[in-house]
């Protein structure tokens, strides 16, 4: 069954949840500027892990943001019809969640005022220089591809830009991945593997990202999404997060391969404490087998709750990854002189201990308020939430393809 959507949440429910949004985003703004102002003690970060959970939340954000728009994609520049109608939503959404990502990032990091000195002076020998130009760019991208797609005059020219779109988040989201990638001084980061796999990570945490907003749209609306498109998500879903777990199989399976990474791979998968836990636990079980078994096994798919579940542990076992990938990619000392034991004054060799404060949690889930806000405030304001004409989709068969 499909039930039509007003596009706008109206009333105290609108006022309540936009509250609730801008209490935690303020918290977040709040935790930013007293770690501004009384100095980086106040933090769990230190000299060897310098990219805290703030950093964590903000990576998956971006990434998040890149991969969402995929559902615009697969409507316009691949022609599914059954997606066309979720196009606004998802360009949104991609536009919403990367600022949300950088408001955490550029908080994070302090001085976000020199934000103007890196952006009239470029180092375009830094991945972090390019990111002046990847994430202006898919700004307007994105804001023109929603444009056309909403405007019926110009909806004959969403094609060329959907494909300019979908090619600049590749490109964007391989940049995010190469400022791991790239980096030598890290023994878990350096590898060829991790731009690619950042990008399959983008569609498979972009449209978790989707479903959950999508699903809650529609619970508060008293709407209920048609049973052919949830299927068809909700299998998308999966196939994503097979793939997702493939890549991060052979990012584990070519560490193990190098001697040099032995020692690193033990460390994160079986004896570095919290970093074993929730990998095999966040990201593993809740992040890839439950969600799986919830989206393909025929006792659990045919639950209405099955996709928006899958949806919210593909979330959570993201931010288990990221967590493992960066935090404890710091953690783990760089092996210098490979067979010798290193010991000095500035701890070299010392496997680090990071908890994160208060302020970083309050800054990190800041960043989620924010990406939430600015969504429920553009969904009250233009008509942006589907609107599915099931009967035509039918009878042209875009239910079945």
């Amino acid at each position: 069954m499909q039930t039509a959507l007003t596009n706008r949440l109206e009333g105290p429910s609108f006022y309540a949840l936009a509250g609730i949004g801008a209490l935690i985003s303020l918290l977040g703004l709040g935790a930013a500027l007293y770690m501004e102002t009384s100095g980086h003690h106040v933090t769990g970060m230190n000299n060897q892990v310098f990219w805290g959970l703030p950093h964590v939340f903000a990576i998956f954000l971006i990434v998040a943001a890149s991969g969402v728009l995929n559902v615009a994609s697969i409507g316009t520049v691949f022609g599914k019809k059954a997606y066309k109608s979720r196009g606004p939503l998802s360009g949104l959404l991609a536009i919403t969640m990367l600022a949300a990502g950088l408001f955490v990032i550029m908080l994070d990091l302090g001085r976000a005022d020199r934000l103007v000195i890196a952006m009239t002076h470029v180092n375009w020998t830094s991945v972090f220089g390019w990111n002046m130009v990847l994430y202006p760019v898919f700004f307007g991208l994105v804001g023109l591809y929603v444009w056309m797609l909403m405007d019926r005059k110009m909806y004959a020219y969403s094609k060329p830009v959907g494909v300019a779109a979908f090619i600049w988040r590749l490109v964007m989201t391989t940049g995010t991945g190469s400022i791991f990638g790239f980096v030598v001084a890290r023994q878990a980061y350096h590898s060829a593997v991790i731009a690619p796999m950042f990008i399959i990570m983008s569609f498979a945490w972009g449209l978790a990202a989707f479903l959950l907003f999508q699903s809650a749209m529609y619970k508060w609306h008293g709407a209920e999404l048609h049973e052919s498109i949830r299927k068809r998500l909700n299998g998308l879903l999966g196939v994503f997060i097979a793939a997702v777990f493939y890549f991060v199989l052979v990012y584990h399976l070519t560490n193990i391969y190098y001697a040099k990474q032995t020692d690193f791979e033990q460390f994160i998968l079986l004896s570095g404490g919290i970093f074993p836990q929730l990998f095999w636990g966040g990201f593993v079980v809740l992040g890839t087998i439950v969600p799986l078994l919830l989206l393909f096994v025929p006792s659990m798919q045919r639950s209405a709750g099955a996709g928006t579940a899958a949806a919210l542990l593909t979330i959570v076992g993201g931010l288990c990854f990221l967590y493992v990938f960066i935090i404890g990619g710091q953690a783990y000392p760089l092996d210098m002189f490979p067979g010798m034991e290193v010991k000095s004054t500035f701890f070299d060799g010392h496997i680090d201990n990071y908890v994160p404060s208060m302020p970083e949690i309050l800054l990190s889930v800041g960043g989620f308020g924010v990406a939430f806000l600015l969504t429920l405030i553009a969904v009250r304001v233009l008509p942006f939430m589907p609107q599915d004409d099931i009967a035509k989709l039918q009878a042209s068969g875009a239910l079945h393809d």
